[in-house]
């Protein structure tokens, strides 16, 4: 939850811990504590609202006043963190000191500690309380719910409409896929099934999944196309992200009878529209394709209406996520493009064809941005949308400026962060904080599974679950994001286990835009100059870098990442405050580089460290 709600899920039990536990605070803080308690828990009902909406769909007093109340959260929790650090510690103080004299003497230090603890949290919680006054002010100020409910009631076009009227002219790379789908499509369709004499032919269902941009949509209207002769009755519905069963079963009833367009199906709800449907599809052969769903308990539904006629209907769906698809019938996992299949889609795209490029060979850098497509169409369409027009010693220049915010816009690039963005806004609250954290990682970086789920155990990223380990709850985290393609799995062909995920260009450059709007994950990598000062990040990644890194103060850190670093490319451990997670990976550490670590003991609230 910690990306929509900030600190504020592991906030509020610390509040109310501080109002039952043994800490003795002052009244006067005792009231704040409980006048905080109740506002926040307020205030985070609304988060929970906001964050149900894409941001970029948010008014802008809106987005600010849901950022301020997440860094509020944030500090809230570290002056918690920091008074109860101080309370338990000086407690365990007094345990280790048996001696009397010494007792008595770390007695008096401990009530000293423990006086000047409560005053700061007195001092602070004044002026947290101001703080918290302040952002609710505006919130009441800027109509926050109505503000939030009009912008989900906004409905914009889906950019995936266009991958149902595309000339078949301009399909390119598709052949393979779409004659192995027909096949098993057909497999089975004649006078009876498969090698069985006499038995009527079965209705077939078959699920393409694979990630956004991979061509589902594509795929599926082709096949559609091509077959739907072969059928009485044929429909191509989409279902999307939010689906309205009613309106996705009206939508199937009006593509197969024409007909009903007279009647007046608006009045119908789900059972009688299941029944009509069942009613006319029972003595004819069928070909129906549901593109793209999302959401299980509503693919239940629909599928009422398809039902077994014995006369070979075929039922296609799309989906990104495998547990919808497994829940279908068969299976087909859509592949990316192979390189060649790339190339001819790349240079039909920008020339119509290759041999129709006015520079002759292909340049290098066509290659690399072949390779950072990673095979995926959306992405090679997008990118030479992006080439068209400028000349190939400019192309390189392009390369370096791709990614997810990059200033150069088109339809084409706006639709392709609108389709990332549907799987990533699908993704429940607590999945969300897991995939942006993987922000960390440097581009094609193989991130071991069981090291990246022991740091959102640290981060606070997974849920206590009765009866499981935080770790298996942190797995099944891990499987969620690999079964709705948001994570490549990597595995061994040996034991047939899963070890370590990479992250697709597309999607990391997703995650680090919307890492740096929502102050998530600061970035610094070898092309970034120092942080600046003073410096507000929360999470801190340094990648790849070797310059000498200021010694700029970072008092709200929580977390810092080093990959592939010199000792002074990283900030001194005597600037952290408030640090949990320290992670250090492939960093050159020498007697001649040292990193002095003779801080660490200094950090109290550090829950994880990796050094490797």
């Amino acid at each position: 939850m910690e990306v929509v709600t900030g600190a504020m899920g592991s906030l509020l039990p610390k509040l109310g811990e501080l109002l039952v536990g043994e800490y003795k605070l002052q009244k006067g803080v005792k009231e704040d504590v409980e006048s905080l308690e109740r506002e926040m828990k307020s205030m985070n009902a609304a988060l929970v609202k906001v964050a149900e909406v894409p941001r970029d769909q948010l008014d802008n007093q809106v987005i600010i006043w849901a950022d301020e109340l997440r860094e509020l959260s944030y500090d809230m929790e570290d002056v918690v963190d920091n008074f109860l650090v101080c309370v338990e510690g000086s407690k365990s103080n007094a345990v280790a000191n048996s001696n009397k004299l010494k007792g008595l003497t770390a007695k008096m230090a401990n009530l000293f500690t423990k006086g000047k603890a409560r005053h700061q949290i007195a001092d602070a919680m004044k002026d947290i309380k101001n703080r918290a006054q302040e952002v609710a002010d505006r919130h009441n100020r800027y109509r926050v719910d109505d503000v939030v409910a009009n912008a989900a009631g906004k409905h914009k076009v889906d950019p995936r409409v266009l991958a149902l009227y595309k000339d078949q002219k301009e399909l390119v790379g598709i052949e393979d896929a779409q004659n192995e789908l027909t096949k098993r499509l057909t497999d089975g369709a004649g006078d009876g099934d498969g090698d069985v004499p006499n038995q009527q032919p079965k209705m077939k269902a078959v699920s393409i999944v694979g990630p956004g941009g991979l061509g589902k949509t594509t795929l599926a209207k082709a096949v559609y196309d091509r077959l739907r002769t072969q059928f009485k009755y044929t429909a191509f519905v989409p279902v999307g992200r939010n689906p309205e069963v009613k309106k996705v079963l009206r939508d199937i009833l009006l593509e197969v009878d024409k007909r009903e367009c007279m009647g007046d199906v608006a009045t119908l709800d789900e059972k009688q529209l299941i029944d009509k449907l069942q009613e006319l599809l029972e003595n004819g052969r069928y070909l129906i394709v549901i593109d793209d769903i999302w959401d299980l308990e509503a693919w239940k539904i629909i599928k009422c209406a398809f039902i077994d006629n014995n006369h070979g209907s075929r039922v296609i769906t799309t989906t990104r996520i495998l547990d919808v698809a497994t829940n279908t019938g068969d299976i087909y996992k859509l592949k990316p493009l192979s390189q060649h299949l790339s190339e001819e889609l790349f240079y039909t795209r920008l020339f119509g064809g290759k041999d129709k490029c006015p520079f002759g060979q292909p340049a290098e850098v066509s290659d690399k941005i072949l390779q950072k497509c990673g095979g995926v169409p959306l992405a090679i369409i997008t990118i030479a949308s992006l080439l068209t027009g400028k000349p190939m010693e400019d192309w390189s220049k392009v390369f370096d400026s791709i990614g997810f915010g990059s200033g150069d816009s088109n339809t084409d690039v706006e639709n392709t962060r609108k389709i990332l963005l549907f799987s990533y806004y699908d993704l429940p609250y607590y999945l969300r904080s897991c995939l942006l954290h993987l922000s960390v990682y440097p581009e094609d970086y193989l991130i071991m599974k069981d090291k990246v789920i022991w740091q959102w155990v640290a981060e606070g990223f997974v849920s206590e679950e009765p009866g499981v380990s935080l770790f298996e709850t942190g797995e099944r985290y891990f499987n969620e994001l690999a079964n709705r393609s948001m994570i490549q799995p990597v595995g061994s062909q040996e034991t047939y286990t899963i070890f370590a995920c990479r992250i697709h260009d597309m999607v990391l450059d997703m995650i680090c835009l919307l890492s740096k709007e929502q102050n998530f994950v600061t970035i610094l990598d070898s092309n970034e100059k120092n942080i600046p000062s003073p410096c507000n990040a929360r999470r801190l990644a340094v990648q790849k870098r070797v310059a000498p890194l200021a010694n700029t103060g970072m008092p709200k850190l929580r977390s810092c990442y080093a990959i592939m670093c010199k000792p002074n490319a990283l900030p001194s451990l005597s600037n952290f405050q408030v640090l949990r997670v320290l992670d250090m990976e492939q960093c050159s550490f020498d007697k001649d580089h040292p990193y002095h670590l003779e801080h660490l003991g200094r950090l109290p609230q550090l829950r994880y460290l990796g050094m490797d």
